[in-house]
């Protein structure tokens, strides 16, 4: 029987973090168990350049799963965002933890003592820090004036030159700054009407191999079902739609009790157009209301706004 489990983690603070939360759970409810983690370099993590010009899709995950499929780690833990919609065929999500924040936050300067801030009270042409077409787009369709600027490197990083004055605010997820202690950095929480999330923004994912079932027990048991199943519902329609992190492309889902509530949409690059559309249904139709949504955004011309036709 196994005792030993090896938890495969990136080596950024916010990816640490993340999984020693995780390990914190598992140890707690198997306490006969050892759970100890492992850091690998993803090429995500390796690159300076932005995300568009070295591949979206699982490059902060791919390292992981190769690590999982070669038995060097147990369990991967990703911020869901980040894993693609389709895995390899021996490995799965055991778990998708509770959901935090999904929403994007606004992040000014330290010295910046604006009373209620918000999109709106940036200042014309201000010069706002994000990586994500996402948020470009959204962006860039409630104020078109704003300077977007590319913006990578860790939570700290960003945070650093934001307050040195290369930016005149920052776009980055609320749950990330939540877990890292940084809530006070949070200068206004971004309305979903605003700025839809990322599919799969502010959840775990615990990915495991399908045949390590003693694993997928202990896993599993980090698992909550509503997080789960608005998430499914979020991946599905990203599926349909054959879209990763590298298209402005959103989704937010709500579970209540029996139902779910999915609103998704698609932009044009430029922020030009949105689609955005919703449907309601039984929450355990997660995956079908999904797809059904992807669908309705395909007939009313999300590839074409894409930029794929």
């Amino acid at each position: 029987m196994k005792d030993r489990f090896v938890i495969g983690s990136r080596g950024s603070k916010l990816a640490l973090t993340q999984a020693e939360a995780v390990k914190t759970q598992l140890s707690q409810l198997n306490p006969s168990f050892e759970f100890l983690i492992k850091v690998l370099k993803t090429s995500g993590d390796a690159s300076s350049q932005p995300l568009s010009l070295i591949g979206g899709k699982g490059v902060f995950t791919k390292e992981l799963e190769d690590a999982l499929l070669d038995h060097r780690i147990d369990i991967a833990v990703h911020s869901l965002k980040d894993l693609p919609t389709i895995l390899p065929d021996t490995l799965l999500i055991a778990a998708i933890c509770k959901r935090e924040d999904p929403r994007d936050a606004l992040i000014l300067r330290r010295d910046d003592i604006t009373n209620q801030p918000s999109l709106k009270k940036l200042g014309l042409g201000a010069i706002v820090g994000t990586s994500s077409p996402r948020r470009v787009a959204q962006l860039k369709y409630v104020r078109a004036d704003l300077q977007l600027k590319e913006l990578r490197g860790n939570v700290d990083t960003r945070l650093r030159k934001l307050d040195e004055g290369q930016y005149d605010a920052l776009i980055l997820a609320a749950a990330g700054l939540r877990r890292l202690g940084l809530t006070e950095r949070i200068s206004a929480s971004l309305d979903l009407a605003v700025m839809l999330p990322a599919v799969g923004q502010g959840a775990l994912g615990v990915e495991t191999r399908v045949e390590d079932s003693e694993t997928v027990t202990a896993v599993r048991e980090l698992n909550d079902e509503p997080t789960e199943r608005a998430c499914l519902a979020e991946r599905a329609m990203l599926r349909a739609l054959g879209g990763g992190c590298l298209l402005p492309i959103a989704a937010h889902a709500v579970v209540d009790e029996d139902r779910l509530r999915l609103e998704g949409l698609v932009a044009a690059m430029d922020g030009s157009e949105i689609i955005r559309e919703h449907v309601t249904g039984q929450s355990d139709d997660a995956e079908s209301l999904g797809a059904e949504l992807g669908l309705q955004l395909l007939h009313q011309g999300a590839l074409k706004l894409l930029g794929t036709l």
